[in-house]
């Protein structure tokens, strides 16, 4: 079957998952998280890259970014991210060798309705895995640092993040709240899957957009609206 191309666009999230080699582990000590994590925060400076949401699991790392200015930027980045673990990885192991799959999967992301969805969707992995009861209790990945529990700097606040609240503790009291809803399994299905084929992430006016700005037809699937955080606890 051939691969589908990807639909990568300026301006616009991508949620991003790259797995180990097989799926063996790349992140076996807490140097190994703490050395990806100062990449990431290089690497997206040095090639113009917003970071919404990220979490580091032990066999693979799940993104929302964006480029800020070329769409080009994405795959340059993720192969230097790529690249950096992979001779880390291999130097330490004193070997050689692939770390990470061949290709990463990617999913372009609607911004108003589906960013904030995917940001939980990211952020729970280490609870849908039962890794921890709590999205803080687990230090590598975005949410410690939304709730306000790790320094800031790394994350890129989108607008439809910052009309949760006048004032940042009102937007991290809102957000933990929108934590700990969980995921509906239609929502959490539909992100996976768009993910998993390469799908777009949002609505049919949405896919309507992207084809217009593309120029090429995209195949239409039935998408619900996810609930939104200012809804949560109400």
């Amino acid at each position: 079957m051939p691969r589908i191309g990807r639909i990568v666009l300026a301006d616009y999230p991508h949620q991003v998952v790259q797995r180990g080699h097989n799926r063996q582990v790349v992140f076996a000590a807490v140097a190994d998280f703490e050395r990806y994590l100062n990449d990431l925060a290089e690497l997206k400076q040095a090639f113009g890259i917003k970071v919404y949401a990220y979490c580091l699991m032990p066999n693979h790392v799940h993104l929302l970014v964006g480029p800020r200015d070329t769409a080009s930027a994405l795959g340059l980045f993720m192969k230097a991210l790529a690249g950096r673990a992979t001779r880390y990885r291999n130097k330490i192991e004193g070997r050689s060798g692939t770390l990470w799959e061949s290709r990463y999967k990617s999913s372009l992301v609607q911004k108003e309705t589906y960013l904030l969805a995917c940001c939980r969707y990211i952020e729970l992995n280490p609870v849908r895995a039962r890794m921890v009861s709590a999205c803080e209790d687990y230090p590598w990945s975005s949410a410690r640092e939304r709730l306000g529990l790790a320094e800031a700097g790394l994350l890129d606040w989108a607008p439809s993040y910052r009309v949760l609240g006048d004032i940042e503790m009102e937007r991290r009291r809102r957000w933990r709240e929108f934590l700990r809803e969980s995921i509906p399994d239609g929502e959490w299905t539909l992100i996976r899957d768009a993910l998993q084929r390469g799908q777009l992430t949002g609505t049919a006016r949405f896919v309507d957009e992207i084809e217009r700005i593309a120029g090429q037809r995209i195949e239409l699937r039935s998408r619900g609206r996810p609930r939104k955080p200012q809804d949560a606890g109400t």
